[in-house]
């Protein structure tokens, strides 16, 4: 039987059809129509003649990128930290949302979900001061706590080693509660039933969660994978940003893409050479979640994204 067309399917379903109008207005207004500043990635910008009228320089700008010395370093960091950022996230929201599941209280339910959903809507300005107050040399927590026991300061600005897992302990506070109840969501929707028979076969709670909890929430696990997939190559900028304070002396392992090209659009004012690094992650990443997609359609098909 031939499949209906799109325009036997709008006349069917209009209003869902205009229901969406809105939403694709707003993005084709925000996110496809700025597309066409990719050319300037192709330019040498300069403010009297525009976007449009500054001369082409092909792929000049890109080659100034890499030949920076910085592309290699920032790429790595911005891979590896969302790599760990990924791993961690998800491992550790899996383990919440199957945690309150198994809770048998209503209300303290409730409260713990509330509480580790708060952090999502604090601003990375205030996570910045608190780290700050936490590990300043001069009057912070740790190092106030560490001078009381006679011991001496730890200067963690300086110390490279110990940003790594600052912003990963820093990502961790700020997106468990958010992470935790979209997984929580797809754990409720598994069928009780099938806890019931479980308990009638004398399952226990681990197995239970082996063979019922991880199965059922598998396409929840396998959609936030391939959308985090879209985001290897786009650092959280206001993260690495306000928590690091734009640190010179850790730039070596927390400078990624975004906060590069902030920091060279603020002083170099090359547009053109920001535009090539901006380009070059875009077009990474989408090449990163056609491949992750693939993968994902070859061996699942059903829960691949496209």
């Amino acid at each position: 039987m031939k499949k209906p067309g799109l325009l036997a399917d709008v006349r069917k379903n209009r209003i869902k059809w205009l229901m969406l109008v809105p939403s694709a207005v707003i993005i084709i207004l925000m996110c496809y129509i700025p597309m066409s500043g990719i050319v300037l990635a192709f330019k040498q910008y300069n403010y009297h003649d525009g976007i449009w009228g500054s001369p082409w320089v092909g792929f000049e700008n890109f080659r100034y990128f890499f030949d920076s010395g910085k592309a290699w370093t920032i790429t790595r960091n911005t891979v590896l930290y969302n790599i760990v950022f990924l791993i961690v996230n998800n491992f550790l929201q899996i383990v919440c949302a199957i945690f309150l599941s198994e809770l048998a209280g209503k209300y303290f339910k409730r409260i713990t979900q509330s509480l580790m959903f708060l952090p999502y809507f604090i601003s990375w300005v205030v996570v910045g001061a608190f780290v700050y107050n936490l590990f300043n040399y001069e009057f912070g927590a740790i190092n106030s706590i560490i001078r009381s026991f006679g011991g001496e300061g730890i200067d963690v600005y300086s110390n490279k080693a110990a940003w790594p897992f600052i912003l990963v302990a820093a990502s961790c506070f700020k997106n468990l509660g958010y992470g935790t109840v979209m997984y929580l969501a797809s754990v409720v929707n598994i069928d009780g039933q099938l806890f019931e028979s479980a308990d009638l076969d004398g399952a226990t709670m681990l197995q239970k969660i082996r063979y019922i909890t991880l199965p059922g929430i598998k396409p929840t696990i396998i959609i936030l994978f391939l959308i985090s997939i879209g985001t290897i190559m786009k650092g959280d900028f206001q993260m690495f940003w306000q928590v690091t304070g734009n640190n010179p002396m850790v730039l070596d392992v927390t400078d990624v893409i975004d906060t590069y090209v902030t920091r060279s659009m603020l002083t170099l004012q090359e547009f053109g050479m920001t535009s090539a690094a901006g380009l070059y992650q875009s077009v990474f990443s989408f090449l990163l979640i056609l491949l992750a997609n693939g993968l994902v359609k070859r061996a699942d098909p059903d829960h691949a994204l496209f």
